[in-house]
C-alpha cells in the first residue's frame, strides 16, 4: 500500500507546461533577434559553436528534475507494517452516482466534485466504521472494499470521474442492490448505504430493491444533490464549458433532482432523506442518523505503519539538476570536429 502525505502539492505539476511553453517562447525570440542583428551567415559562423539540440536536452532535464522534486515533496509513503485491528461501529457503503448529470454546475464548481470533497470531510469523522465505495451510472461497480483504511479510501475518492463508466443512466436499483451484496457480514444491525445522488432514475424497481434492503436489516439513507428546477449538462473541454448536451433531436438536456423518490427510498430502508446544498451536503445529519446502529466489534487489517520515500525523488532531482547545470549550451572544440550534436559548423 502507499500514499502521498502532501496531494495537495501535485497542482505544482500545472506549472511545467507553461514553463515548457516559455521555453520554447524563449527560443524563438532569441532565434528571431540573432537573424535581426545582421548577415545570416555572419551569425552563423558567429554561433558555430551553439547547439540547439543542447538547450533541448538542458531543458528536458530540468523539466524532469522539477518533476522529480514535486513528487519528492509530495513524499510518497509505503506501509510498512500491517496490523489486524478491532474496533466497534458500523459497516457504511458509499454510493456515489457518477452520471452525466452529475457534472452540472448547479451547485459548483459541479455535482460531482462537490460530492466528492465533502466524502473526503466525512471520511475525517468516521470513528471505528468500516466504509466502502461503489460507483453508478447504468450499471454499478465497487470501487472499494469495506476498510478500515480511510488513507485509502480518499485516494480512491480522487480518482473518481464520470468516464469510468461507459453506459450512462441512473440505475438505482443495480446499485442498491451491489451495495447490499457488498456487506461482509449477512446478518445484523449495523450496516448503512449512503446514496448520493440527483435520482434521475431510468429503471423502476428502485423502491422494491430498498423493501428488499430493510428485510436484510441494511438501512439506506439518500441525499439528493441538485435542483428540482433542472440545469442543462455542459460539455466541457480542457476547463472550459463549449456547450451543452443535446438529445437525438438536438433539444438541450435538463437534469433535475428527483427528491420524492429518493425520500420514498429512505422511508422504505429505515434512513433519511437530505437535499444537498453549496454550504452542507448533509453528510453530518446521515452520519447522526448511522449513529443510532447497534455498534458490532469490526476485525479488519490495515497499514498502521508508512516509510517516507521521498528521499529517493529528491536524489534523483538533485541528479538531474547537477547534469543539466554541468551540460554547456556551447559545442567543444572536440566535439565539434564529431559533429555528435550534428549543430557545428563542418
Amino acid at each position: 500500500m502507499f500514499r502521498f502525505e502532501h496531494q495537495i502539492y501535485f497542482y505544482a505539476f500545472c506549472a511545467l507546461p507553461v514553463l515548457l511553453l516559455l521555453a520554447l517562447w524563449y527560443f524563438a525570440w532569441r532565434s528571431r533577434r540573432l537573424k535581426q542583428i545582421g548577415d545570416p551567415a555572419l551569425i552563423k559562423e558567429l554561433t558555430a559553436y551553439a547547439s540547439n539540440r543542447k538547450r533541448i536536452i538542458k531543458l528536458v532535464l530540468f523539466l524532469l528534475a522539477t518533476s522529480s522534486l514535486i513528487l519528492a515533496i509530495c513524499n510518497l509513503q509505503t506501509g510498512s507494517k500491517l496490523k489486524e485491528v478491532k474496533r466497534e461501529g458500523a459497516d457504511v457503503i458509499v454510493c456515489l452516482d457518477v452520471s452525466n448529470s452529475m457534472l452540472a454546475q448547479d451547485l459548483m464548481p459541479n455535482r460531482l466534485t462537490r460530492a466528492k470533497y465533502a466524502l473526503e470531510k466525512m471520511i475525517d469523522m468516521l470513528e471505528g466504521d468500516r466504509m466502502g465505495l461503489i460507483i453508478f451510472a447504468g450499471e454499478a461497480y465497487v470501487q472499494l472494499p469495506i476498510t478500515t483504511d480511510y488513507d485509502a479510501a480518499k485516494m480512491f475518492m480522487n480518482s473518481i470521474h464520470p468516464g469510468m463508466i461507459s453506459i450512462q443512466g441512473t440505475n438505482l436499483e443495480a446499485v442498491i442492490k451491489k451495495a447490499c451484496e457488498s456487506f461482509s457480514n449477512d446478518d445484523g444491525k449495523n450496516r448503512a448505504i449512503i446514496l448520493i445522488t440527483d435520482g434521475e432514475n431510468h429503471e423502476s424497481e428502485a423502491i422494491a430493491a430498498a423493501a428488499d434492503a430493510r428485510k436484510k436489516g441494511i438501512m439506506i439513507n439518500t441525499i439528493g444533490i441538485g435542483s428540482e428546477k433542472g440545469v442543462p449538462i455542459p460539455l466541457i473541454e480542457n476547463g472550459v464549458v463549449k456547450g451543452y448536451r443535446k438529445d437525438r433531436e438536438g433539444q438541450t438536456i435538463v437534469t433535475r433532482l428527483n427528491s420524492q423518490l429518493l425520500k420514498d427510498i429512505a422511508a422504505q430502508a429505515n434512513g433519511i432523506y437530505v437535499q444537498a446544498s453549496q454550504k452542507d451536503l448533509g453528510l453530518g445529519a446521515v452520519l447522526d442518523k448511522i449513529g443510532e446502529l447497534d455498534k458490532a466489534q469490526l476485525e479488519s487489517k490495515m497499514y498502521t505503519d508508512y516509510e517516507d520515500q521521498f528521499q529517493w525523488f529528491l536524489g534523483l532531482a538533485l541528479l538531474l539538476y547537477f547534469i543539466e547545470f554541468l551540460i554547456s549550451e556551447r559545442v567543444s572544440e572536440w566535439f565539434k570536429k564529431l559533429n555528435v550534436y550534428g549543430d557545428a559548423k563542418k
